[in-house]
């Protein structure tokens, strides 16, 4: 029995067309477009290439399958992400800037949350964005696989914090959605526990965006917080 190999985009050469058309950037850009309206199951050859006013086989000279056109879209979502020079503006900056860009820049493309672990990150910009992770927590006074460890507690916190949110998202984005009808749902599933309540009535429930955002700061700054006060025990 043969083990299925593991292939990228990224690990071979760009393919060029055999007759002027479409450019990959254009490629790229218009899977985003496609993905971000219609998601990952809305993504086919033949509708991207009707998107292009271009044959679905035309496309074949420009990536192998439909996961190779995931794998560019999925790079370009890194590129979206801000990480400052962490030498300029200090390792909890950068590493604080880059954590909410990186949320919102998967709020803004929903799908890409289905991508993450599933799909390699080997792009350039992608590529960017893990050097300077590793830069800022080598500067922030960690070594060897630590600055791993870092930079995987990091993304994991922001991957755990957002996926879910994304996921709420989707699940009550339709137009049969009732906020106060749920609302009593869970006031009724939490009736013996008055915890639970308190914070179910809470004024500034009201506006659920406000409240992730201070949820996701609070962690944000309580891991960088548990990073640093790591390496002063050390």
């Amino acid at each position: 029995m043969t083990s299925k190999q593991f292939t990228s985009v990224w690990l071979r050469e760009p393919r060029k067309a055999a007759s002027p058309g479409r450019s990959r950037d254009e490629i790229v850009s218009a899977t985003v477009e496609l993905l971000d309206a219609e998601g990952l199951n809305g993504l086919s050859m033949r509708k991207l290439g009707a998107k292009l006013s271009a044959g679905a086989t035309s496309l074949y000279w420009y990536v192998a399958n439909k996961d190779e056109l995931l794998e560019l879209a999925y790079d370009q979502v890194w590129a979206e992400m801000s990480v400052p020079d962490p030498d300029e503006v200090g390792w909890r900056d950068s590493a604080a800037v880059l954590a909410h860009s990186m949320r919102q820049v998967m709020l803004r493309h929903p799908w890409s949350a289905d991508i993450v672990g599933r799909m390699p990150a080997l792009g350039p910009h992608a590529m960017h964005v893990a050097d300077r992770m590793r830069r800022m927590f080598k500067l922030a006074g960690f070594r060897g696989t630590e600055i791993d460890f870092a930079g995987s507690t990091l993304t994991a916190f922001v991957f755990g914090m957002t996926i879910p949110e994304i996921a709420w998202d989707t699940a009550t984005s339709g137009d049969d959605y009732d906020p106060e009808a749920m609302r009593d749902l869970v006031r009724k599933a939490a009736a013996r526990y008055p915890e639970m309540l308190a914070s179910i009535d809470m004024d500034r429930y009201d506006d659920p965006r406000v409240v992730r955002e201070l949820c996701f700061d609070f962690g944000l700054v309580s891991m960088l917080d548990g990073l640093e006060r790591r390496l002063t025990t050390a």
